[in-house]
Parts: structure tokens; sequence; C-alpha cells
């Protein structure tokens, strides 16, 4: 017998699982495949972005991904040292968990956010995640199970799945499948889909072969002496690695580039080990959970990300070199961005043609977001330690400073991104009424919000404490200022027929109404200003053409 379900989803990681709630949330019948039995033990990546965390947010569950990893009052700074237990060169600080929801509330300008940046483990947040989409009623998780084939046939997309433990075969039919199943994803592959770009750029640190290692050291903060922080960063000539902290007592993710000469298959627990006491400068307890290789360098982004009713997303579209942090949170964005978009189609109320703007949109925020991972790892492992760095002599001291300047700037360079995480853009886009207006340049360290259409929707705290996204709603959104009880009526009844959900908010702040820069701004599900204009717009065009039906 062939299981029916609207969307297949293989791959179980941020990506996917982000993906099932969005589409659980709207009542679409979803099955989720993984061939992986459970969700993700090593820590992999560790930083959620401030975006994601409004996307967190919005699906209502981000003081709950907040309270997960380091302790709450844990600085989240990153330091640069020569050794764990050498010099500190440089540190950039940035404010704990519970500090974060205060800071939060008092910033403007760039920084103007519902959320500030978590630093927690994906292996938390996974978890999190599967909790959330396995409480919706319209999704299935099936975990150590595979995708063995799919065919689309036309009006549908045909597909086996396998259950690894029983070896059972399952047929299923899906109205669309998305490969959220990372970097070899099979979806990707089964479609000739080619990574583009730069994969494995060598430098003397971020390219090339790394080496992981998931490890307890329950003594390390008693033997570093420094204070705490979430990501520890060696520079020397003989170790380079980072580090960051999982739980803030004993468990951290250690990762360190390979020398030449230092095969990764022949290592043994002794030589993990070696290569850490290298990077901490002396010996210390510690307990292996898990270790591996990777590759460092990737800058890729696939040739195609959708067609007809296949698609892909997150690792399986494109493929980072970790600085920044930005694979993860792209991978969200991805998944928030087709989620809203297929149930549009399959609730009716959108035209098929609206899935093609997946690819229009993504592709080109994944080539802007690859590039900017690739500087961030240029100027990290591209600058090489002097042979001095570590000599107590007054030349030690001198290379040391000048090292600590470069580093500092660089740490802020890397880490005070509100341009990459908020300055994304879809002004191309047919989901996107143009107004002719040319958006802010993109900048990496610098972010000026505007309510120009295409871009993220401009935030701000009002006077009761709540953030402007409180009062969207879920899926569409028209904000006014004052519009007649006719003309919001008109907006109703037009989007009463096509069966779209739309919330209307009237704000009354005089702030909100200089920043947004209209008499009223349409906003899509995922925070996009998609128009805005004066009282006499015609809200039966406007949403015609939004929803591919011109």
């Amino acid at each position: 017998m062939t299981r029916q379900v609207d969307v297949l989803i293989a791959g179980g990681g941020p990506c996917g699982l982000v993906l099932a709630i969005e589409l659980g949330r709207r009542g679409v019948r979803v099955l989720l495949v993984n061939d992986q039995l459970e969700t993700a033990f090593n820590p992999q990546a560790n930083a959620t972005q401030a975006r994601t965390m409004e996307h967190f947010r919005r699906l209502g569950f981000a003081d709950e991904i907040r309270a997960l990893g380091l302790p709450p009052d844990y600085p989240t700074d990153i330091a640069y040292c020569t050794r764990y237990t050498g010099f500190e060169l440089a540190r950039f600080k940035l404010p704990s968990a519970k500090d974060a929801k205060r800071v939060v509330t008092q910033l403007n300008g760039a920084w103007s956010a519902a959320e500030l940046p978590h630093r927690v483990s994906q292996k938390f947040v996974e978890k999190c995640l599967y909790q959330k989409a396995s409480e919706l009623p319209s999704v299935e998780l099936r975990y150590g199970t595979r995708l063995r084939h799919f065919e689309d046939v036309g009006n549908h997309v045909t597909a086996t799945i396998e259950d690894l433990q029983s070896g059972g075969i399952e047929a299923v039919s899906a109205a669309y499948l998305v490969g959220a199943d990372g970097p070899r994803s099979m979806v990707r592959q089964q479609m000739g889909w080619r990574y583009e770009g730069e994969g494995g750029i060598p430098r003397d640190f971020m390219g090339g072969r790394m080496y992981a290692i998931y490890l307890r050291a329950p003594t390390f903060y008693e033997r570093c002496p420094h204070p705490p922080a979430w990501m520890n960063v060696t520079f020397n000539t003989e170790r380079r690695a980072f580090m960051a902290a999982v739980d803030g007592v004993q468990e951290f993710a250690f990762h360190t580039q390979l020398k030449p000469g230092e095969d990764e298959s022949t290592l043994t627990d002794a030589d993990a080990k070696a290569l850490f006491y290298e990077a901490v400068g002396a010996e210390i307890p510690i307990e292996i959970l898990a270790r591996r290789g990777w590759t460092a360098g990737h800058c890729l982004v696939a040739s195609e990300f959708q067609q007809a009713r296949v698609f892909i997303a997150g690792d399986a579209a494109h493929l980072f070199t970790p600085t920044g942090g930005l694979g993860y949170n792209t991978a969200v964005e991805d998944a928030v961005n087709l989620g809203w978009k297929l149930a549009a189609v399959l609730k009716g109320y959108a035209a098929e043609s609206v899935l093609e703007t997946y690819g229009l949109e993504r592709k080109p925020a994944a080539v802007r977001n690859t590039n900017y991972a690739r500087g961030f790892a240029d100027s990290l492992g591209l600058f090489v330690p002097d042979p001095s760095i570590e000599a107590t002599d007054p030349t030690g001291e001198e290379v040391r400073a000048i090292a600590g300047a470069y580093l500092e700037a660089h740490g802020r360079a890397e880490f005070n991104i509100p341009g990459v995480t908020f300055g994304t853009r879809y002004d191309a886009s047919p989901l996107v009424l143009s107004t002719g207006e040319s958006p802010p340049p993109d900048q990496a360290n610098h972010y000026e919000q505007t309510a120009i259409p295409g871009g993220r929707a401009p935030h701000l705290w009002l006077p009761d404490g709540t953030s402007i996204y409180d009062h969207f709603g879920f899926d569409w959104t028209l904000i006014h200022f004052g519009l007649s009880q006719d003309t919001l009526a008109s907006w109703s009844e037009q989007a009463a027929s096509r069966g779209l959900p739309l919330s209307l908010y009237r704000s009354d702040s005089t702030e909100a109404e200089a920043l947004y820069g209209a008499d009223w701004v349409l906003i899509r599900p995922d925070q996009v200003v998609a128009a805005r204009g004066t009282r006499d717009a015609s809200s039966a065009h406007l949403l015609s053409y939004l929803l591919g039906q011109v």
C-alpha cells in the first residue's frame, strides 16, 4: 500500500526539522525520514544567529532554545590565545544568555532585533526542534529510515523508503519532495545538480583537512588562566585550533588544522589527545567522546535548488566553511522560505509558480553568505603566526601586541555582523512589489533598517515592552497606520476570497510609522516586506500579483 503525504522531507537536521514545523503548523501532511536513529550526538554548529532566533520566537520557542546549552550567566566571548594556558592575545566580549534578554530591549539601529544571537550547540537545538515537530498532528518523523529512490512523475513524486533496522521497504506518494539530506545529498545527486564554487581552499588555518574532537576536560577551567569564553582560538606555529564550550562545565568541541603528514585515518585516541594537548599547552585529563576529520575551505552552492516538484535545502544546497556561523542559519532561512510557499500552494491560495521563487530568492542568498564566510576564513586563516609569538622576550611582546590588534579587529569583523544577519534581500523576486527605491548597501558589519520591499521588516520595541514582531500574524500581516474601516474591510474580503490567512495590525506608534514610511505595509510569513503604499492601493490586484495569480 502506498503512503500518501503532502511533503516528503529527506533529512532530520535543523533544516528538515524547521521545515517540518513550518508545514505542520499550517496543517500540511509531512513525512520526514532521517537515516540516523537519533538527533545529533556531536555538537556540530555552535551559533544560532539573531535572525534564526527571531524565527524561533515567531514559532514560539525562542526562550526554550535560549535556555539550552551554556549556563545562563556564561560569557559568550571569543578569546584568542597563543595556547589555552598561554598568552591571551585578544578578546571580543559578548553578553551571556541572561544578559542578552535584557540587552536586546535596549538596542536600536543596526542591532534593533526581537532576539540577539545565542551560543548553543546544534545537538541541543535539534532535540528541541525534534520535540516541537513531533507534537504536530500532521507531521510524522521516521528516524532510522532512508530515502532509497524517488521519481517526479508529473502530478506527484513517487518514492521508496527503507527502515534501516528491519529492512522493510515502503512506497510513498508525495506532492513534493525536499532533500535536506546534507552535503552528500542523495536528492541533489539523483537530480544531477552539482556544487559550484570553491572547495577545500588551502589556508594556514580553516582550509583543507581539519580534525574534530568532542571531549570532556573536567579540569580545563582550573588550568586555563583566562576568563571563560564561548569560543577559544589558538594562534601559534604548531597547533592552530578553535574550541567551542558546549556545556560551560567540561564538554568542548575542539577543531584543529591538520598539518602535512598528519593522516586522520591513522590517528589513535592517544594521537588525538596529543593534538589537544598542543593547543592547551599542557597535558590535562580528557575523555574523547567522538572524533572525525572534515574539510574546511568550502564555498559551494548547488547549480539548482528546484526542478518541478523536487527541492533541496540546507547543506544539500550550499556548503560553508563555518566562520561566521552561517551554514546552519542559512539552512533555517531556507526552511522558513520554502515552508510557507509550499503550504500556500498546497492550501490553494497561491499559484504553483510561487514555488519557483524559492531558488530565485535563496540561491543568491546562499552565494552571498558563502562569500561572507569565505572572507572571514581568509581573514583568520591567511594571517600566519610569527615564529616569535610565544617568546617571553621584548620581541615576543611586540609580536603578540601586533597579533592581538589584528585578531581583535578580526573578531569584531566576524562576530559583529548585523548586516550579514539581517541584510538578506529578495529585490528581484516576483513575490516583492518593487517601489523603484534603492535599498541601503549590503555590508557585513553595518545594517540600516528599511521598509523598502524585499528585505526583513524593520524592527522596534514598543512602549509596552513588546517587539513589533510579536504583533504580526503567523502568516501574512498588514500593518497599517490608521486605514479606514472600508479599506480594511476590502483587504479582509480579498484575503478571505482567496483563503489567504491575513492578520491586520494597526500601529499607533509614530516611531513605527516613520520607520515603515507608508500608510500600510504587507509583510510575508517570513517577515519580509512584500509591498508598501498609500491608502488608495488596490488590494485585489496586489494580492493576485503576489500570489502568482496574474
